[in-house]
C-alpha cells in the first residue's frame, strides 16, 4: 500500500472499508452488466471480498501508478468476472472511472475479459482458464531472479482446478521455491457446467496442494475479519520457502438471495425492475 498521509486506519476501520469496497464492486458489477446486457454476476459476487481485501488491505500499490515496477502483481484466472475488478482499478486512479460508462461498447477497452495491452492495472490478459498460474509463476520467478520483493497473487476459480496446466504450474512453482507467489482458489463449488465435484471431483483439494509442496490455508472468503489476516500473513511471510495457496470458501452469487441458490446466474442479465430489486437487496433495503 502507499504511505498514508495521516494515521493508518485501525483493523476495525480497515475491515469496514474493505466491506464497503466489496459492496461498491458488486453494485458496479450490476451497473456495468446493465450496459453490456449480459455478464457474469455470480462469479464476480463470489470473489468481491477477496478482491477488495487484496486491493485495500494487502497488496503493495501506488495510487495512479499502475506500472510502478515494485508493485504487487495480480492475475485474474477467472477473467470472466472482470466487471467486479474494473471499478476497484478505477478507484485506485489507474484510469478515469468515466471510461467504464461505455463498458463493452465498440472501441472501449473494457470487455468481458481483461486486456493487459489496453487497460492500466491489468497485469495479465486472462479468461482462457488455466493459464494465469503459469504466467504468475513466470512473474514470480522473474522477480526472484531480479532480486525484487514484490508478491504475485493469482486468483483462480475452483473450476480451473480441472485444468492440467494449473498443476503443471504448481509443480514448477514449488520446484523453484517461489515464496512470493500466492494462489487463491475461489471455492464457490460451481462452474458453468454445474457443481464442480459433479463435473470432475477435486477433493481433497487442500491435500492435493500440499502434495505439490505448497503451504495451504483455508478461510471463509466472505468473512473479511478472517480473510484479511490470512492474506496479510502469506504476503508478509518472508521466511516461507515455498509458494502458498489460500482456499477461500465462498458462495456463488453472494449478496443476491436468488442468485445464491440458482446457479444459472453464472451468465445473465437483469431486466429493469429486477435490477432495481437486486440493487436494493445489495444495499440492504429489502
Amino acid at each position: 500500500m502507499t504511505a498514508p498521509t495521516s494515521a493508518p486506519p485501525t483493523d476495525t476501520e480497515l475491515i469496514k472499508r474493505i466491506e464497503e469496497r466489496a459492496l461498491f464492486a458488486r453494485l458496479e458489477t450490476v451497473r456495468l452488466i446493465s450496459i453490456a446486457k449480459t455478464g457474469h454476476y455470480a462469479s464476480g459476487f463470489s470473489c468481491a471480498e477477496i478482491l477488495a481485501t487484496l486491493y485495500y488491505g494487502v497488496m503493495r500499490l501506488r495510487r495512479g501508478e499502475p506500472d510502478w515496477p515494485d508493485r504487487d502483481r495480480f492475475l485474474f484466472g477467472k477473467g470472466h468476472a472482470a466487471a467486479t475488478l474494473y471499478p476497484l482499478l478505477a478507484d485506485w486512479g489507474f484510469f478515469d472511472p468515466a471510461e467504464l460508462d461505455d463498458y463493452t461498447r465498440l472501441g472501449n477497452a473494457f470487455g468481458d475479459h481483461p486486456d493487459m495491452t489496453r487497460i492500466p492495472g491489468i497485469d495479465f490478459s486472462s479468461g482462457s482458464l488455466g493459464h494465469a498460474l503459469s504466467a504468475g509463476t513466470g512473474m514470480a520467478l522473474g522477480g526472484k531472479l531480479l532480486g525484487r520483493s514484490y508478491n504475485t497473487f493469482v486468483l483462480l476459480g475452483d473450476g480451473e482446478q480441472h485444468e492440467g496446466q494449473v498443476w503443471e504450474a504448481a509443480l514448477g512453482a514449488a520446484h523453484h521455491r517461489l515464496n512470493r507467489l500466492v494462489a487463491i482458489v475461489d471455492r464457490n463449488d460451481h462452474s458453468l457446467d454445474g457443481r464442480i465435484d459433479g463435473v470432475t471431483g477435486i477433493e481433497p483439494l487442500a491435500d492435493k496442494w500440499r502434495a505439490f509442496d505448497w503451504e495451504v490455508h483455508e478461510v471463509d472468503g466472505h468473512d473479511v475479519q478472517a480473510l484479511l489476516p490470512v492474506l496479510r500473513s502469506v504476503a508478509e511471510d518472508t521466511g516461507r520457502d515455498r509458494p502458498a495457496v489460500v482456499i477461500a470458501h465462498t458462495v456463488k452469487g453472494k449478496g443476491i438471495s436468488y442468485m445464491e441458490t440458482d446457479f444459472g446466474w453464472h451468465l445473465g442479465w437483469l431486466a429493469e425492475q429486477d435490477e432495481a430489486n437486486a440493487m436494493a437487496e445489495l444495499r440492504g433495503e429489502r
